[in-house]
This record gives C-alpha cells, structure tokens and sequence, in this order.
C-alpha cells in the first residue's frame, strides 16, 4: 500500500497541476556522460562528432514507420548540490551528470522492439558507449502530462532525473509540486517518463518539458523562496531527489 505524502509547508498554497492524458506513446531515452567540463564551455572535438554521428542516425529512425520523433540535446546548464536525500542514498544513485540526450518517440511497443533490433540503432548505441564515461538507457511510458513538448524549435529543454524510495510516491510528490511550475514558470507543457519494468533504470522517473528561454525559468528557480520550501522541502520529505539538468536542441 503506498504512504501517505509527508506534506510539509502546508501553508503555501498553489493550484493543482493541469493534466491531460499521458501519451500512449513508447520512449526510449538515452543518457551520456560525455564531456566533463562545465556545459557551457566548447564542447569537445569527441562529442561534436558523436553528435553528428547520432543525429544522423535519428534521421534515419525518423523514415521507419511508426518513430514519431527523435531528438538529440545537448547540455546548458547542470545545478550544483543535490540535497540531503542523495547523501543518504549514495551507495543506491547514481548522480545524473548527462550532457548528451537522445529522445525517440515510438507509437506502440512493437515499433520500438522493431527499431531497438536495427542494426541502425545498436551501431548507434555502441557508438555513444565508446565515446562516453557513462550511458544511461531505458524504455519508458508516460505516466503523467501537462501537454505535449514541442521540439520543433530551439528552447530550454529540462530532462529532471528523479530518484526516490517509492515510485509511487514520487508521482504523488511531482503532482503536488507541479502545479507551482505552471503557476510560477508559465509552464504549459510536460512529459513525465515512467521507466518500464524491463528497464534497469537508475532513476524512478524523468519529467521532461520546455520553456522558450531562460529567463522563463532561471529567476523563478533562485529568487523565488517557494521554490524551495513549496517544491524541493517537499521532495526532501518524502524521500525524494530531483536532479535536474537543462539542455538545447544539439
């Protein structure tokens, strides 16, 4: 049976978070360690290529019926500290430092199974494990959407890497908090990804959404105490840790 939420800062009030249905949709998200440095030095002759190599390859899954999208972005900006939580679970998470991202949206299981077998996409897996310190990779559903993400222009791209005791309670806590990002952020779109349950995932769950600039999100984030007292005291008390990561189209 899942536990209740710890609520904590009951005072703050904001409203609900605005669903609509998940997307029936299959994803398979890739993550890579590639380069060290800070995001928003040059990246690395390795990754530009491996860049080109991969978005290559993402046109060529675009033509295979059935793949409705295929994105690769690159990193701008991954916050410093990760809270308490993770102090207390250092030997369970791996702390998501990815500054590469490849997205594939699947209309069913079977296209992605079918793409997964290609000789396209395990050359390109191969590839990004050669060239990276680490990969992360999963097959996911969407459990949970404010709206659809749009990756048909640049913006500011967040990929919010969750790791908690309890799945379920991590959706509870990520409704709750929410609806501040749409209050605060003007945030009219998210895609939360559920790892499936053949996917040995380092985290419970990836949120995934845009915003046109970071002015859209930057201020919000540190000058706005609600932010830490509405959103991440309330992931702290209930045994969860957000590590978010903000990206461009590569």
């Amino acid at each position: 049976m899942t536990k209740a939420l710890n609520l904590v800062n009951k005072h703050l009030s904001f409203p609900e978070v605005t669903l609509i249905s998940p997307s029936e949709s299959k994803f398979i998200h890739i993550a890579a360690d590639v380069d060290s440095g800070l995001p928003f030095l040059p990246n690395s002759k390795v990754k530009n290529q491996l860049i080109s190599d991969v978005k290559s390859a993402c046109d060529k899954f675009l033509e295979m019926q059935g793949v409705v999208g295929a994105h690769v972005f690159s990193a701008i900006l991954i916050p410093p500290g990760r809270g308490n939580f993770i102090k207390q679970r250092e030997d369970k998470v791996h702390i998501a430092n990815f500054d590469l991202v490849v997205l594939i949206e699947c209309e069913s299981e079977l296209v992605e199974e079918t793409l997964r077998s290609s000789s396209e996409f395990m050359k390109m897996i191969s590839n990004i494990d050669t060239r990276s310190k680490y990969t992360h990779e999963v097959s996911a559903s969407n459990a949970r959407r404010i709206g659809p993400v749009d990756h048909s222009k640049q913006g500011v791209f967040l990929f919010n890497y969750f790791f908690a005791d309890d799945v379920e309670q991590n959706l509870g806590v990520w409704n709750y908090t929410a609806g501040w990002f749409e209050a605060e952020t003007q945030l009219d779109n998210s895609t939360l990804l559920l790892p499936r349950e053949k996917s040995e995932s380092k985290y419970t769950v990836i949120n995934h959404c845009r915003w046109d600039s970071l002015r859209e999100i930057l201020p919000s984030l540190i000058f706005k105490s609600t932010f830490r007292k509405y959103v991440l005291d309330n992931f702290e008390a209930n045994n969860v840790a957000a590590m978010p990561i903000l990206y461009k189209l590569a």
